[in-house]
């Protein structure tokens, strides 16, 4: 039987599936194809700015007041120029980092006993969330049978001990938490996007009512079929994609919507005009905002690959749906 905690997870883990107007303008797109053919590792990598791209400074109107109730107000936002990562980052990239610094990821060590007192030893065990396809027809409504803990899913094994990422360097890096994400950004001198940065990227630069920015195969990696029974794949892929297998936005940014959830720097708050320094909630993780939509949204049952959509993530916990892309500002 699921311990409390970790049915907890998976509730808050299952809200990500419940997910689960771009400007004409002129950009000057990296150079080398991507997908397939794609190493995963940008030319010139880790140079600050291998594969970004510039984003100019404006102002945009922030959120939806049509869609989830999260989105809402929509609220006036201005944001200075700033370089993001033109995809996802990749298994190669995030491989990088780890040979260069030895960095250990929060899924590959047992959680600690100060911080989740009363967990029996054998929650503690290294590991992450994975989703799981239902079995049968009761399995459809109970969210802890989608997404489980698993003991020894990581990056490496983002589906658990008998997965592995081999000949998918060129796949975005999941499993990854807000804390890994973010040692990875500082280690090549960037930083996770603030929401209003990410949200005014994935609009290309424009204000299209959320409607007219739903992304409809083959535009996006996402469910294809009666969700959670079977994908039919017909945007080619069952699970994540490389990067840059679908067409880029107006800035020339791929993926911003489908694929993988991306990971920002904003605490979460379940409207834009809550508080900004919110006191954290006794007994729960620091859950942060993720942004993008997944290959588990799907039409009938998420319709959150929108630029606006938003939900929370728990900074100490990854899963095999949720990545990351990072910044570069501009200094003034």
């Amino acid at each position: 039987m699921s311990h409390p905690l970790r049915q907890a997870r998976a509730i808050v883990l299952f809200s990500l599936m419940m997910l689960a107007g771009q400007a004409s303008v002129a950009v000057a797109l990296p150079t080398g194809p991507l997908c397939k053919s794609y190493s995963g590792l940008p030319s010139g990598f880790p140079a600050s700015d291998a594969r970004m791209l510039a984003i100019p400074a404006g102002s945009f109107l922030m959120g939806s007041d049509h869609d989830y109730p999260e989105e809402r107000p929509v609220q006036k936002v201005s944001v200075a120029a700033f370089q993001i990562d033109s995809h996802e980052v990749t298994n190669a990239e995030f491989a990088a980092f780890v040979a260069a610094t030895g960095y250990v990821t929060t899924a590959e060590l047992p959680l600690p006993a100060d911080k989740y007192p009363g967990l029996p030893d054998e929650y503690r065990v290294p590991g992450s969330m994975v989703f799981v396809m239902p079995r049968g027809v009761l399995e459809q409504f109970i969210a802890s049978e989608w997404w489980r803990f698993t003991p020894g899913a990581n990056w490496r094994q983002p589906s658990g001990p008998d997965s592995n990422i081999l000949g998918r360097d060129n796949e975005p890096v999941t499993q990854v938490s807000w804390q890994d994400a973010k040692a990875y950004a500082t280690w090549r001198g960037h930083d996770l996007p603030s929401e209003a940065e990410w949200e005014w990227a994935a609009r290309g630069g424009g204000n299209v009512p959320s409607a007219a920015t739903q992304p409809k195969a083959p535009d996006a990696n996402v469910w294809e079929g009666a969700f959670p029974y079977f994908d039919t794949a017909e945007d080619g892929y069952h699970g994540t994609a490389p990067v840059g297998c679908f067409q880029p936005n107006a800035y020339g940014l791929h993926d911003m919507l489908g694929n993988v959830w991306e990971w920002t720097l904003d605490v979460y708050q379940p409207r834009h005009d809550a508080p900004s320094n919110p006191l954290p909630t006794p007994g729960l993780p620091e859950q942060r905002v993720i942004k993008g939509g997944s290959w588990l949204c799907s039409t009938t049952f998420c319709g959150r690959y929108r630029p606006s959509a938003r939900q929370p993530g728990e900074t100490d916990l990854g899963s095999n749906h949720i990545g990351f892309r990072t910044v570069k500002r501009v200094q003034p």
